[in-house]
């Protein structure tokens, strides 16, 4: 089997482009420490995990940011 090139790729239907795309994404997290992070994105997490640790309670919950993107109507 040859491999396909990205034209054939974004020509398949969008439910075998989104297997592939999810068999990439966890080829990806099962080895989390080979993504690179630069010093801008490293501080910011260290940032927001700090502010975590001192408000655990503070954030918003799933529903409440599921209804700021998708209100119902």
């Amino acid at each position: 089997m040859k491999p396909l090139t990205l034209d054939e790729v974004l020509q398949l239907p969008i439910p075998e482009r989104i297997r592939i795309v999810e068999a990439i994404w966890d080829s990806i997290a099962a080895n989390p420490e080979a993504v690179e992070l630069s010093d801008e994105q490293r501080a910011e997490l260290d940032r927001r995990l700090e502010e975590l640790d001192k408000d655990p309670d503070g954030g918003s919950s799933w529903a409440e940011v599921r209804g700021r993107i998708w209100p119902e109507k």
